[in-house]
């Protein structure tokens, strides 16, 4: 492992530091954090946008925006060491591209991999620069975890287009996205696996219902989303007719990866409200020795994330493909933050239950409690991720699948 930069890295970190001093996104950030500043995303979905608009486009105008992407695509091709010199110079700053994280990390490959380039050309530049913004269309009530349990149908039509019908669920960023892909099933008599096919669509097509979800925090992003008789033409298929589970896999593998890189555990918001807050006998919570043990354990597991992340950072200096320990930052870190957010609120007592507001480390772990526990389902449960770990990493007999080769339209809905 090589924490230094090579001569050609340290250029380049350079070169990003200097115009990200010329051009450092204070203004749209305070405005951000004027209306949001405890972190709970309470400014209006149109204030947030709007400054990530601006500093995308900032970034854009500058050549900073998706550099691993191609040039004709909106990109900078840089290589992937250098996007992880960018994250880490971009800093703070970063939140602020918040919007276009599903679109340019899952959405953006997964067209840039299947679509035509007549497509390519046209979708991802606006994607790129902030112009445009995509959400991801797979969840379903029925299907739980279960990507390829779903049921929004695709039909084929004499004049080639296709009729979709069905309904998704937790798409973040539904209501305010333009564009989003949709995974649906276009032949129910065979195995589920099989006769998936996916789609790019306009979100603003005729015949698509976007609703709201109200969560327990009081947020609201994510959406119900309705297809009813929505019509696609056969150009926007992504991939072959039917082989939509193999074009999934490339946005899943995105997501998972997006996800893992990118979530905190909350260790340092721990420490400060261990720091401040005062036990019913008037010392700090940090004087407590429990306390400092399991501040002390979730500290090493936290650096435990880091150094990982790091052997991946320093396979891409060295030109190679980072291992399977990608897999390791979701599966860790999303229970971890769980976990820290609970003892806060376990040393509170009934007292915890009033921190919901405010910009105090009490208040900060409060709302980290509920995006925990999305986390630990969003690409992915503990669950799936242990099995794909077992058997896809550790070569470990596959699990007991009693649906395997029954055609979709075979398999039982009901228990008996």
């Amino acid at each position: 492992m090589n924490f230094d930069d090579t001569p050609q890295e340290a250029e380049f970190r350079k070169l990003a530091r200097t115009w990200i001093e010329a051009n450092r996104p204070d203004d749209l950030l305070a405005v951000l954090e004027a209306l949001n500043p405890d972190g709970s995303k309470k400014a209006s979905t149109a204030d947030i946008v709007r400054v990530s608009k601006a500093w995308q486009k900032r970034k854009a105008d500058g050549g900073w925006a998706c550099l691993t992407w191609p040039k004709e695509y909106g990109g900078r091709a840089a290589t992937p060491i250098q996007r992880v010199i960018w994250d880490q110079e971009e800093g703070a700053y970063g939140q602020l591209s918040q919007p276009f994280a599903i679109g340019q990390g899952m959405c953006g490959p997964t067209v840039m991999a299947y679509a035509d380039e007549d497509t390519k050309r046209r979708l991802l530049p606006p994607l790129a620069s902030g112009e445009d913004v995509w959400c991801q269309l797979f969840s379903e009530p029925a299907g739980g975890s279960d990507v390829a349990g779903l049921r929004t149908r695709a039909e084929k039509q004499d004049n080639g287009d296709w009729l979709i019908n069905g309904q998704k669920i937790w798409t973040t960023g539904a209501h305010f996205c333009d564009y989003g892909i949709v995974i649906t099933r276009n032949d129910p008599t065979v195995p589920k696996h099989k006769g998936l096919t996916m789609f790019w669509l306009d979100m603003k097509s005729p015949g698509v219902e976007v609703r709201p979800i109200k969560q327990a925090s009081g947020h609201s992003g994510f959406n119900e989303v309705y297809f009813t008789n929505v019509r696609i033409p056969d150009s926007q298929r992504l991939g072959k007719v039917g082989d939509g589970w193999n074009v999934s896999i490339t946005t899943l593998m995105n997501e998972r990866f997006s996800i893992g890189a990118r979530v905190a555990t909350g260790v340092p918001e721990f420490f400060d409200f261990a720091s401040s807050y005062r036990m019913p006998d008037g010392t700090l919570a940090i004087e407590d020795a429990s306390v400092r043990a399991r501040l002390a354990t979730w500290a090493s597991r936290s650096n435990g994330l880091k150094y990982t992340a790091y052997r991946a950072i320093s396979a891409l200096s060295r030109g190679e493909r980072p291992g399977p320990e990608n897999s390791i930052g979701k599966l860790v870190s999303a229970p971890m933050m769980q976990d820290i957010a609970m003892a806060a609120l376990d040393l509170q007592g009934p007292e915890g239950a009033r921190t919901i507001d405010g910009a105090t480390p009490a208040a900060k772990l409060y709302q980290q409690l509920y995006h925990a526990i999305g986390m630990r389902i969003a690409g992915g449960t503990d669950e799936v991720m242990r099995n794909i770990i077992a058997e896809r990493v550790l070569g470990l007999p596959a699990d007991v699948r009693v649906d395997k080769d029954v055609p979709f339209n075979k398999i039982p809905t009901k228990g008996r």
